[in-house]
């Protein structure tokens, strides 16, 4: 079980294709706020609602200085058709090697439909200019979890 990021720490760098194969960074965005989310798959339906609440987000959330990846363990093959079946705005990252997912706390042991599994937990971090966490929410829904972020964020 991989532990998870708290309030201060300084957010584990990555480098991950994106659905084009571009190598992403997070260190690309430093000077600004990333919002980073975990999701299980891409084009299921409660991963769908996400992705389309971010993209629908997003001017508001750039507006006010946020950038936003979504990482899934999927690969930039299957990225590119969740981007272009839902048209979606926001970075979407592949992490197979689940190496990025853990060092988020974003993968371990989590119930599904009352069973104990191991796999991807809905999690969202958002990393300050600076590289530090300033906010880490985990086991988050998939509805309504980007309004509550914007709420929490005070945007």
């Amino acid at each position: 079980m991989s532990e998870r990021l708290q309030p201060g720490d300084t957010a584990p760098a990555f480098t991950l294709p994106d659905a084009d194969g571009n190598e992403i960074s997070l260190a690309d965005h430093k000077g600004r706020k990333v919002i980073v989310y975990f999701y299980p798959a891409a084009l299921t339906p409660g991963c769908t609602k996400q992705a389309c609440d971010f993209t629908d987000n997003l001017d508001v959330l750039a507006a006010a200085g946020y950038d936003v990846i979504g990482v899934s363990p999927d690969k930039p093959e299957k990225l590119a058709k969740f981007r272009e079946k839902e048209n979606l705005k926001v970075t979407l990252v592949g992490d197979p090697d689940k190496k990025v997912l853990e060092a988020y706390g974003a993968f371990g042991e989590k119930k599904l439909y009352g069973k104990v599994v191991t796999g991807v937990i809905r999690s969202t971090v958002v990393v300050d200019e600076e590289g530090k966490v300033e906010h880490a929410f985990y086991n988050v829904k998939a509805t309504g979890h980007v309004a509550k972020i914007i709420r929490d964020l005070g945007i």
